[in-house]
């Protein structure tokens, strides 16, 4: 399960006996690598100890909706943007209930309505209750509404002993089918090759022209890629991040040197992402040597660098060209208007005007625009918007 590693799992438990198993189940997520954040209703709270899940979780437990202390650090709807994945277990009948009727009335379910993770739930409960049609009515409303994923019951002997479907899977069940989450293989058999972080444009041996770019999302691109089946090329330009499990890496530093490495890639390619913030421009004369500092000013004459992704596009065979549009104001309309003029199939806009999405932070919030549609995601992690953005290109190739 080694999928799990660095996974941000949000572990809901609510009230039902099958809340014990929960101790094993977070035991298991972390043992495997992943960060968990569990949070309980008052029902968990009677049949768990908020304390046991911290110890073992090494995170604290949420289980306020209006908690100041959370809401001063991690509040609830922090919660929800933090999220790679929700995952509630169990899930009993009345939680069951509630989310189906939308209802935000304790902190459990305002995660659920707030985030765009996946959702999965695991029904633990009598096998009266489950079979009863008001239940079963609720869980077919469920996945009308929304792409839930429902993981069992089990049969068996039931607490209250009886026998029947019912029973939450098992911690080890639940865990396994965790990491299968970040394991789809909708881009199987296709290569991606993926641009991030800065260029470097150099004015002379120690000095040069850069941007704010941090690469995390071309990064989080290449892992959510590399995950749905796809080999992955990144070309990254200097930052200071892993690489991805099973991702090839070339490192770079101009931007011509990010257009040449492109090119050598490009007759193996399906799909082409330019996530990187290339400089839109670079000194025409570099010096050999160091500039001393002997005036009050200096000129420096600008050259325009290569369009990369405009060069991609324009190959007599291009692949699936997708562009970031980066702005500060009509983030739409000149998003469009590079769709557009580039000639590509897809764009991911998104306003790197403020201060808490976009350069050098870990959350975003992305417009995805393309010829026939346009889809708005309000702010969650990088990879969450990635594996978006990933689901997005497979529909749109198939």
């Amino acid at each position: 399960m080694q999928r799990l590693t660095n996974k941000r799992i949000l572990l809901g438990i609510t009230g039902g006996i099958a809340a014990y198993k929960t101790a094993e189940l977070v035991r298991a997520l972390v043992t495997n690598g992943a960060d968990v954040r569990v949070v309980m209703t008052d029902g968990a709270k009677e049949f768990i100890t908020p304390l046991t899940l911290q110890a073992l979780s090494g995170n604290p437990v949420h289980h306020s909706l209006l908690d100041p202390e959370a809401e001063a650090g991690m509040g609830h709807i922090e919660l929800a943007k933090w999220a790679d994945f929700i995952l509630i277990a169990p899930a009993s009948a009345n939680f069951i209930a509630r989310l189906t009727s939308g209802m935000g009335n304790d902190l459990l379910t305002t995660l659920c309505l707030a985030s765009i993770a996946p959702l999965a739930i695991a029904p633990a409960m009598n096998q009266a209750m489950w079979a009863d049609a008001s239940t079963q009515h609720n869980l077919q409303t469920l996945q009308d509404l929304k792409p839930i994923q429902i993981w069992g019951p089990d049969q068996g002997q039931q607490a209250c002993g009886d026998v029947g479907p019912g029973r939450m899977l098992e911690p080890t069940e639940l865990a396994r089918r965790l990491s299968e989450q970040f394991e789809r293989n909708i881009l199987s058999g296709k290569t991606i090759t993926i641009t991030a972080g800065p260029t470097r444009e150099a004015i002379d041996p120690v000095r040069y022209i850069s941007n704010h770019s941090s690469g995390k999302m071309g990064f989080a691109l290449a892992k959510a890629a590399q995950e749905a089946g796809a080999k992955v090329n990144l070309v990254a330009g200097p930052v200071h991040i892993p690489t991805p499990e099973r991702v090839h890496r070339t490192n770079i530093e101009s931007a011509q040197d990010m257009l040449d490495t492109v090119l050598t890639l490009l007759p193996q390619t399906d799909i082409f992402i330019g996530a990187a913030a290339v400089a839109d421009y670079r000194p025409a004369d570099v010096c050999d040597q160091k500039i001393k500092k002997n005036q009050d000013e200096m000129q420096i004459r600008l050259v325009k660098n290569p369009d990369i992704i405009a060069t991609v596009a324009a190959q007599d065979n291009p692949p699936f060209c997708v562009g970031f549009a980066a702005e500060t104001q009509d983030v739409i309309s000149y998003a469009k208007g590079k769709l557009e003029k580039k000639k590509l199939n897809m764009v991911i806009a998104n306003d790197v005007s403020s201060q808490h999405i976009g350069f050098n932070t870990d959350d975003n919030a992305i417009i995805i625009i393309d010829h026939e549609s346009t889809t708005e995601y309000g702010q969650a992690s990088k990879y969450v918007l990635s594996q978006k953005i990933i689901e997005h290109i497979a529909k749109k190739l198939s």
